[in-house]
């Protein structure tokens, strides 16, 4: 059966949250296609993963794969900015947000399949702070602090109940800030706990959006404020769960550019890496980047048909992860 892509690079983060023989996982699903060559990069340290995507164009890859949390994949897609090499997404992390978002199978056999069938490419929008790029989301106050107190050990320890540990600590501190935003040239005051810039609105495997009204193809960030009052707790919580009747009192603007200031400075977050202190000015880049994503989304909280279209496996079986 032809393959899509004949020359993958895969960008591998070997500090990804999950335990599993990648390399022993990518070989019996590539040997199936015969015309396929594939080779492995590893990450040391931060930064590496937008250098080793530049190399991989370099070197005339024909798409780049990123196997890790989402830090990773964001540092692979900033090496793919201003080329025509799309990005590959295998989930390898903790929450694995962009994948849940593209509707991208969490088990590595299924995301490893879409480079060899069943796939098409998606131009996405990508966030920038500077000369940072972000998919998903940026963040100041709250989510920020959460990610400073969630160590790597952590992760490996509780998975994702490292980060609601970091909550109930970060929800002990005072984060009540005065915001100051230029939001395409118009200047808004607000207080809150947290800001966020988001390209994308998925917040992991329960299939929920921070907002309905965001895309990660529309050309325009979305920017949010959740401030510590009753009301905007509860909006948050609706725009969750999608009850657009009460996520309207949420504070909440579209925007080509947002410049932030906070007083006092509030930790700063792109993709679950931090990123310093405000101030920021954040803007978008349209159709920055081309990613592969299934013919038909995948759902999380996918069908037994669902599943069974990716794989002929039995469904337990495709709701683990692999073993050696």
């Amino acid at each position: 059966m032809p393959s899509r892509f004949k020359r993958i690079q895969i960008i591998v983060n070997p500090a990804a949250g999950r335990q599993r023989p990648v390399l022993s996982i990518l070989n019996r699903v590539f040997k199936q296609y015969g015309d396929i060559t594939w080779d492995v990069s590893i990450t040391n340290r931060r930064g590496d993963g937008r250098r080793l995507a530049r190399e991989a164009v370099a070197q005339g890859a024909d798409v780049v794969a990123a196997y890790g949390g989402d830090g990773t994949v964001m540092e692979v897609a900033a090496g793919l900015v201003g080329s025509d090499v799309p990005l590959a997404i295998l989930p390898g992390g903790t929450g694995n947000v962009m994948a849940a978002e593209l509707g991208i199978p969490r088990r590595l056999r299924l995301s490893a399949r879409l480079l060899c069938e069943k796939n098409q490419l998606r131009m996405l929008d990508m966030g920038r702070i500077g000369e940072h790029y972000f998919l998903m989301r940026a963040s100041v106050g709250f989510e920020a602090k959460v990610i400073e107190k969630t160590s790597r050990e952590m992760k490996d320890r509780f998975g994702l109940l490292a980060y609601g540990i970091s909550i109930m600590q970060t929800l002990t501190e005072p984060l009540a800030a005065h915001y100051h935003l230029t939001i395409d040239g118009q200047p808004v005051e607000s207080e809150g706990v947290s800001l966020l810039i988001a390209n994308a609105g998925s917040i992991g495997r329960l299939n929920l959006s921070l907002a309905v009204t965001i895309e990660p193809d529309d050309g325009l960030l979305d920017v949010l404020i959740i401030n510590n009052d009753p009301n905007s707790v509860l909006s948050m919580a609706a725009s969750v769960i999608r009850l657009p009747e009460l996520a309207a009192s949420l504070q909440y603007w579209k925007a080509r550019e947002v410049a932030i200031t906070a007083d006092p400075p509030q930790n700063v977050q792109v993709d679950g890496e931090l990123l310093g202190q405000t101030p920021i000015t954040a803007t978008v880049a349209p159709g920055a980047i081309r990613v592969v994503v299934p013919e038909r989304p995948f759902s999380w909280l996918g069908t037994i048909a669902g599943q069974r279209e990716h794989s002929s496996e039995s469904t337990q079986d495709a709701y683990t992860d692999e073993s050696a």
